[in-house]
C-alpha cells in the first residue's frame, strides 16, 4: 500500500476545547497515510475535546507546547473550537510554534475558529484564506484577504469554515503536507513578499 505521508511527521497544536472532529478526523486521515502525528499542547497528559454543544473524548498529549520544535516536523495543523484557538493564542511558547512554521516556509492548516492563532502568530497579512464567518473580521482587520468559501489554499496555508468542509479540508491538507515547504509560505518582510504590499483594506 502507497501511503502518501509515510516519513512525514506532523503536529497538531490543540487545547482543552478543541472541535472533536476538526482534530480527530485529519489525524485518522493523516495515519492512515502514513504520518507520524503529535498532539501539541500547553496541557500536560490529555485534553478534553468539545462535541458539537457538549464535552466530548479525552485525547493524550504528545509534547508540551513549551518543548516542541517546528524543525522537528514537515507542517501544521490547527483545529477549531471556539475555546481552543482563544485559550493557545495566550500562550507565548504556542504563537511562536506557530510563526515558526511559517519562517520555516512549512505547510500550515486550519479549519474553522484555528485561523485566530494565525492573526495571534502575525502571519495573515496579504494572505487568502477562510475561517468560521464569526472571526472574519478579526482577519480582515490583520490584512487577510477573507473569502467564504470551502477550502483555500495558498502557497501552503490550507483554511476552511467549519466541520461541513472537513473532506475538502482533509484532502487539501494532505496535499500540501505531501509537497513540502512552499517559499512563499512565509512572514510579511521575511520570505513573503506579497505581505507588504497588501493594505488590510484591501
Amino acid at each position: 500500500m502507497n501511503r502518501r505521508l509515510n516519513n512525514t511527521s506532523i503536529a497538531v497544536l490543540a487545547t482543552t476545547g478543541f472541535e472533536q472532529v476538526e482534530l480527530t478526523e485529519p489525524v485518522k486521515a493523516l495515519r492512515d497515510e502514513g504520518a507520524t502525528v503529535h498532539i501539541i499542547s500547553p496541557e500536560e497528559g490529555q485534553i478534553k475535546a468539545w462535541d458539537q454543544d457538549q464535552w466530548g473524548t479525552h485525547i493524550k498529549v504528545d509534547v508540551a507546547v513549551s518543548e516542541a520544535r517546528a524543525e522537528d516536523y514537515n507542517g501544521l495543523l490547527i483545529p477549531g473550537g471556539v475555546m481552543n484557538p482563544d485559550f493557545l493564542r495566550q500562550n507565548e511558547d504556542a504563537v511562536r510554534f506557530v510563526r515558526a512554521f511559517f519562517e520555516q516556509h512549512k505547510p500550515v492548516a486550519s479549519i474553522c475558529h484555528g485561523p485566530w492563532m494565525l492573526v495571534e502568530a502575525d502571519v495573515v497579512r496579504g494572505r487568502k484564506l477562510t475561517s468560521y464567518p464569526s472571526i472574519k473580521t478579526d482577519l480582515k482587520n490583520a490584512g487577510a484577504n477573507w473569502v467564504d468559501e470551502e477550502v483555500v489554499v495558498d502557497e501552503g496555508l490550507v483554511t476552511s469554515r467549519n466541520p461541513g468542509d472537513l473532506d475538502a479540508f482533509i484532502a487539501k491538507a494532505i496535499e500540501e503536507f505531501c509537497e513540502g515547504k512552499h517559499e512563499e509560505q512565509g512572514v510579511s518582510g521575511q520570505g513573503y513578499g506579497r505581505g507588504s504590499d497588501v493594505s488590510p483594506m484591501q
